[in-house]
């Protein structure tokens, strides 16, 4: 199917929603049992760790590790949010840097002031939606982030949206318990899409419409290395223990450009694929042959494709071997994982 669509299903019994682009799988968010980013703890200080800066705490689903703090004792109650998934074996990460985030607003306690999307060019539009900011947060400390898709939504909705991410924020920090608990629990993947997918796009809510539309065997298709590109091409995308290795093969093409072909392929269609496996940290990518001028060419597409990313992700540049590494957030735990 041509176009754009949103399908909210479960898939292995997991609440699950997938966004289809010309019948690709363009995204795919699965929920886990892990503690979902953007909950929020009341948690209490365990132990430094000594020459990091850092801080083990409890919480209610175990262990969490705050970075960069300074001159917190032992015993200590904090406000912290869960910024990402653990590595086996590893504590739960936080910052104590919380943000209230929801479609069209995001309220900030530690960053007062009222701010609109960069994106938000239209000078009229700009100075509707700052009125509606300073109505909605009128009163209060906090900051406030409207989002791009305020722009295109009417006065109510936002107002709304803002009046509740407002209410959430007053109401955890005006916590005051002692023991570890859980304040807030982060948003499930069918509150995802509709917070984060706000390009227009048919919303399909039918039970069992994974199956209908093809989603389902596009995840069966994403749980394999193997990604076909333009013509022949096609990359592998593997992980190790160490890092995600991505393979760039040009195929039975042996033609001059065949390589530099290829290599635009996997800049423009790595994004997705990293996204639909949930694969983050160290990724190698160990580049079909091409001529070094072209480099910066490669760059360029990539750096296009990551910027549609929500996805936090460092382009490291180029190893002595000629490979190119990027270090991307752990902001989703690897499908082989959830559906295993």
């Amino acid at each position: 199917m041509r176009g754009r669509e949103i399908l909210l299903d479960h898939f292995n019994g997991r609440e699950a929603a997938a966004l289809m682009v010309d019948g690709h799988l363009e995204d795919l968010l699965v929920d886990a049992d892990a503690p979902r980013p953007g909950t929020v703890y009341r948690a209490v200080t365990d132990r430094p760790v000594k020459g990091q800066g850092g801080v083990f705490l409890k919480t209610p689903d175990g262990s969490a590790y705050l970075r960069g703090v300074k001159g917190i004792g032992q015993g200590e109650v904090l406000h912290v949010q869960v910024t990402g998934y653990a590595e086996p074996g590893k504590a739960i990460p936080v910052t104590h840097k919380i943000l209230f985030k929801s479609r069209y607003a995001i309220v900030t306690p530690e960053a007062p002031g009222l701010n609109l999307s960069r994106s938000i060019r239209d000078d009229d539009v700009r100075d509707a939606l700052l009125a509606l900011a300073h109505q909605g947060m009128d009163g209060s400390s906090m900051g406030l982030i409207l989002r791009s898709a305020a722009a295109d939504a009417n006065d109510d909705e936002v107002l709304d949206d803002i009046a509740a991410m407002r209410d959430l924020a007053e109401a955890v920090l005006d916590d005051t318990g002692s023991e570890p608990e859980t304040l807030s629990e982060g948003d499930g993947p069918h509150v995802l899409a509709w917070r984060d997918w706000v390009d227009p796009a048919q919303v399909v809510t039918d039970a069992g419409c994974f199956e209908a539309h093809g989603v389902a065997d596009a995840i069966d298709a994403a749980c394999s290395a193997q990604i076909p590109l333009s013509g022949e091409a096609s990359m592998y995308v593997e992980a190790t223990r160490a890092l995600v290795a991505v393979d760039v093969n040009t195929g039975a093409d042996g033609s001059f450009a065949a390589g530099v072909r290829a290599n635009l392929a996997c800049a423009r269609a790595l994004p997705s694929a990293l996204r639909v496996r949930g694969l983050g940290g160290q990724i190698t990518i160990d580049l079909a042959p091409m001529p070094k001028k072209e480099r910066k060419t490669f760059e360029a597409t990539l750096r296009a494709a990551l910027r549609k990313d929500d996805i936090d992700t460092v382009m490291a540049g180029w190893t002595p071997l000629g490979h190119f590494e990027l270090q991307r957030k752990r902001a989703r735990l690897p499908l082989s994982e959830v559906l295993a």
